[in-house]
């Protein structure tokens, strides 16, 4: 029996033929590439549902083999291998559209179950895609910003998967709008007119957290003189969105799988099973794969909720979404403060631009905000903006206080390389060269900055702006 059709691409002749003759024996098609190169033409002959590629290759890399594939066939999952996992790998691939990515030397069991999950997700968006869409792809994302490719990916997806019941988990920094993105799916499914109940898990301890969600009976424990009625039964019908999800705890984590599996619960304090028609979309800005491995989350929970899995990139990494982002909220803030502003001056603008954004979209629209109600001319100009955008720090001053050191050093890095590119009118090559670096890792870094777009809107920018 055929379960899927399969590409591996890997250049050790020994580990391909191993990997290939038992998925064979499982029941997949499978057809073998050696190189990149090998692996993009057999794309462009062939139709499959999955691409499993080692990073590593001896002719180019996988990333090469990935980006074909989002932009010759996205609906088919990439599945990414390495034998030397970073942070930085791990993330890169997973924002570049690979659905998993899995440490060398492979486990069996590991690989099957990757690819199981791949099929899997493939059929939950296949499921209704023969169901004309009776609306705008855009209905009900109104209040989601954006051009940048990443965004149209985001909007894509949720577009495919907002009328099946699916659990979906959003992830991403804290700022990027899961929350609006979880609202959006609810909004375009065919559960539009039903509750959408939203309850941010790290907000309440356990013992609450569990009444919140499932409700409990008069007596169940001190105060509870009347019963309550849980968020799942308010939500039947309807979706129910869990915010921070990585911060529940096991014994919180062993319901939430009970009730993915059957949807099915008692009430805190009562035997009888009630049962609902909930939508689940999850949400956190924690890597799972982390607590995972650390013992902190639920590996078979973890399996549960990444079904179908949105990453939202961070703003730095959607840097032409400034501009439009930054104009949206000027017209939202001065239409609900009665203020007058015609826009932004280019070095203010220059200025949002080449910021860091460590809390992102959120601490764009603070930042808009401040501007509008403190500024005092016509358009909102660079000194408008927080002094610590435009002003150089004082050594004795902390910067990074709040946020990462990864966040911190991406500022200074995009100004280099964006500086570099600039005075090389674009050329990849010879930005390469002069910075000391390969043609791949200068691609991969502008990738992850947001500069893979080219660099014709940032040349209005002064270098005094970075």
């Amino acid at each position: 029996m055929k379960l899927g059709s399969l590409l591996l691409v890997d250049d050790d002749r020994l580990v391909l033929d191993a990997m290939s003759d038992w998925l064979r024996e499982k029941g997949y098609q499978v057809a073998e590439a050696c190189s990149a190169s090998e692996a993009i033409k057999r794309i462009d002959q062939s139709v499959f549902d999955i691409v499993v590629t080692d990073i590593r290759l001896q002719e180019g890399d996988g990333f090469e083999v990935l980006e074909h594939c989002q932009q010759i066939c996205p609906e088919t999952s990439v599945i990414m291998m390495t034998g030397y996992m970073s942070d930085n790998t791990a993330s890169d691939a997973l924002r570049g559209g690979a659905c998993d990515v899995l440490t060398k030397p492979l486990l069996d069991e590991r690989l099957e179950l990757a690819i199981d999950q791949a099929l899997a997700q493939r059929q939950e968006l296949s499921r209704d895609h023969g169901r004309p869409c009776p609306v705008d792809p855009r209905t009900g994302m109104e209040t989601i910003v954006g051009h940048d490719h990443r965004m149209l990916r985001v909007f894509d997806m949720i577009h495919r998967i907002a009328d099946t019941k699916a659990t979906v988990l959003i992830t991403g920094e804290s700022g990027t709008g899961k929350s609006l993105v979880a609202r959006a799916i609810h909004r375009r499914s065919g559960r539009a007119d039903q509750p959408f109940v939203e309850i941010a898990c790290g907000a309440l301890p356990e013992t609450l957290l569990e009444s919140e969600l499932f409700g409990h009976v008069a007596g169940a424990f001190t105060g509870a003189s009347v019963p309550k009625i849980g968020k799942f039964m308010q939500a039947d019908g309807g979706t129910v969105f869990l915010d921070e999800i990585a911060t529940a705890s096991p014994n919180m984590q062993v319901k939430l799988l009970r009730l993915l599996q059957e949807f099915e619960f008692e009430q805190v304090g009562g035997i009888r099973t009630h049962r609902v028609d909930t939508r689940v979309i999850l949400a956190t800005n924690e890597d799972l794969n982390d607590s995972v491995a650390s013992g902190r989350f639920r590996r078979d929970l973890y399996y549960r909720v990444n079904v179908i899995n949105i990453e939202l990139p961070a703003l730095r990494q959607r840097v032409t979404d400034i501009p439009v982002l930054a104009e949206h909220f000027l017209e939202k803030i001065c239409r609900e403060s009665g203020r007058e502003v015609d826009g932004f001056a280019a070095q203010a603008m220059s200025a949002l631009q080449a910021h860091a954004w460590p809390g992102n979209v959120r601490e764009l629209q603070n930042v808009v905000e401040r501007a509008v109600l403190l500024g005092r001319h016509r358009q909102i100009m660079l000194e408008d903006l927080p002094p610590t955008m435009f002003r150089a720090p004082r050594d004795d001053m902390p910067t990074t206080r709040g946020i990462t050191l990864k966040q911190a050093l991406e500022g200074p890095e995009r100004q280099i390389i964006l500086q570099t590119l600039q005075q090389n009118n674009g050329n990849r090559g010879a930005t390469a060269e002069q910075l000391g670096i390969d043609r791949t890792t200068l691609y991969k870094k502008m990738k992850r900055l947001g500069l893979e777009d080219g660099i014709g809107i940032y040349s209005r920018c002064s270098p005094t702006a970075f």
